[in-house]
């Protein structure tokens, strides 16, 4: 399944992106919505993930439009990997009180780590209440690729995914290791994260491959 990562600002242009995809995050940080816009476009009777990152918003304002968004709908909320312990239970709590699972999301924009690392950072994951593990690191060599796919082996709901140019070929094959879904971009130009590709695209290249 295909992940699309959403940062449209326009709740009725998302509504009507929402019925042409299966699946997809609303990136609640970047898209801007008021709280009656994120209870509409999490209405939508739609897989949706529920993010919004670090940077814009204090932790209370993040904290009120994730408990919104998983009131109105959310079928995930994801928290990160480095976030406060208070901050990650309150959400987990409010999130699995009403059946929204909960993704717990390491990202490293510099570097890949070595595999033992990685598997200490999934099983944490998992330690801290994940009902998915997510793990996107940047690829600098194809080696890093061999480095988070290596990670499908153990049990446990996992996405595992390469960021950057190298790391697209992690988002196509990650579906069949065994990956709960993957991420991409509606378009080339509506990115929001480095490597993704666009639904279009990245469709056809799995369609591909499931035809060989």
């Amino acid at each position: 399944m295909i992940c699309v990562s959403l940062a449209e600002k326009d709740p009725n242009v998302c509504l009507e992106i929402l019925q042409k995809i299966e699946m997809a995050e609303i990136r609640l940080d970047l898209a801007e919505l008021s709280d009656e816009d994120i209870m509409k476009v999490f209405s939508a009777r739609k897989k949706l993930i529920a993010t919004c990152r670090p940077g814009k918003y204090t932790s209370s304002e993040r904290m009120h439009k994730l408990k919104l968004a998983i009131e109105s709908g959310a079928t995930f909320v994801d928290i990160e990997y480095e976030a406060e312990d208070d901050y990650r239970n309150a959400v987990m709590v409010y999130a699995h009180v009403r059946q929204c699972d909960v993704i717990i999301s390491y990202h490293n924009y510099e570097m890949t780590p070595e595999l033992d690392e990685l598997e200490r950072i999934m099983h944490k994951c998992f330690e801290l209440g994940a009902d998915i593990a997510k793990i996107a690191t940047l690829v600098k060599v194809n080696r890093d690729n061999s480095k988070i796919l290596s990670l499908y082996k153990a049990p446990g709901r996992l996405i595992a995914i390469g960021m950057g140019e190298l790391g697209k070929i992690s988002r196509i094959v990650a579906p069949f290791l065994g990956a709960e879904f993957t991420y991409a971009a509606l378009t080339d130009d509506s990115i929001t994260a480095p490597g993704q590709i666009s639904y279009d695209r990245l469709n056809k290249y799995i369609l591909e491959i499931m035809q060989i």
